[in-house]
């Protein structure tokens, strides 16, 4: 990333240190209690690899380096840092384009060095309330470090274990079932980027051109960051109705792009959720109550602060592809079975689109050339 008199847009190192030092350490646990989460977590982990597998019917071709992720049991510090090298990597080209058009600007150097330092503490004071929600994460773009190792070719799988104990504390759940259930989850993307080759390629392609064409003055966007940090700070909404940090689409191409993004995340979420429940009944006891309570605290949030931060981050719309990509995927499946869904993989040209999210039976007609019924 290029920087204008040493300093960058965001000073990254800033922004962990205010975030692991916001952070909440999480619920208390014995240290006998955490040894055994973390190793009950790896061994879901491990056998969720096979549920998800047999259940889906995709697996990664033989041989390929890419199929060997890694699972790592994180605490919210860990999640924390491994996101803060992924932002890095993914905003960098961004995030240079705007410093050039900083630095071209009077007092451009002087800005740099302060607004890094600002948009640092703001960035970390947004991931420290991310960091207490996450159960888990399948990292596709984080580059690999000696902390935070990956596949040769990109990709690991973050489970937040305080995170996940406290969720299930809060529901009263069977623990035991709930830790397997997100793994089951989270296996699911791990198996979608490591069994269909071109898709993480693609989906990075799509994000670079999105950022590339993002024409948002720096002081806009980092306005927008810092709004959401100061009602996180303030512990209140924000004023009137607000608009999320995704609602800075400025341009023709932008909105098209997000509708691909839109359309592929929503088939992914919904493919997991989907497939978590699929495979839950056979190996997950209390599924059922499991799904019920977690629905219902996924849509309810923890209160008017939460709801406002997840408004403004564009967390809503990531609730709807849930719902919404669960819907396609258990439609298609209905109409043409597991191996006619797969057909999705095939190619970017068999991914559906925001439209046909909505109406399955319109991608059902466009890729197997029938209509339902």
């Amino acid at each position: 990333m290029t920087s204008v008199g040493g300093a960058e847009m965001v000073d990254w190192k800033l922004a962990v240190a205010t975030a692991t030092r916001l952070v909440r350490s999480g619920p208390e646990v014995s240290r006998d209690e955490a040894r055994e989460v973390v190793a009950e977590l790896r061994r879901h982990a491990r056998s969720s690899e096979e549920h998800v597998r047999a259940f889906t019917r995709m697996a990664p071709p033989a041989g390929d380096p890419a199929g060997d992720t890694p699972v790592l049991v994180v605490d919210r510090a860990g999640w924390i840092k491994a996101n803060v090298a992924g932002f890095r990597a993914l905003l960098g080209p961004l995030l240079a384009k705007m410093q050039d058009r900083r630095g071209n600007a009077p007092g451009g150097a002087v800005l740099g060095a302060v607004g890094g330092k600002v948009t640092g503490v703001e960035l970390g004071m947004l991931l420290s309330f991310l960091a207490s929600r996450v159960l888990g994460q399948y990292e596709t773009f984080a580059p690999v470090t000696r902390a935070l190792p990956g596949a040769a070719a990109g990709g690991r799988l973050l489970l937040v274990a305080p995170n996940i104990v406290h969720v299930e504390r809060e529901l009263e759940v069977d623990p035991h079932d709930f830790r397997l259930w997100v793994c089951l989850h989270e296996e699911t993307h791990r198996t979608q980027f490591t069994a269909v080759p071109w898709l993480r390629d693609h989906v990075e392609g799509e994000i670079q051109t999105f950022l590339s064409e993002t024409e948002v003055d720096p002081a806009t966007l980092l306005e927008r960051v810092r709004e959401a940090a100061q009602t996180l700070a303030g512990g209140r909404p924000p004023e009137g109705e607000g608009r999320s940090i995704v609602d800075l689409v400025q341009t023709p191409a932008q909105r098209e792009v997000l509708g691909r993004l839109t359309a592929v995340m929503s088939l992914l979420e919904g493919h997991a959720d989907y497939v978590m429940d699929g495979v839950g009944p056979q190996v997950v006891p209390t599924v059922a109550e499991i799904r019920e309570k977690f629905q219902k605290r996924r849509a309810s949030g923890a209160g008017r602060l939460d709801a406002a931060l997840r408004k403004l981050l564009g967390l809503d719309a990531k609730l709807r592809q849930y719902r919404d990509g669960e819907r396609f995927v258990r439609a298609v499946v209905d109409e043409v079975g597991m191996e006619g869904f797969n057909r999705v993989w095939t190619s970017p040209n068999t991914l559906p689109t925001k439209a046909e999210i909505a109406k399955p039976a319109d991608w059902v007609a466009r890729v197997h050339g029938r209509t339902g019924g």
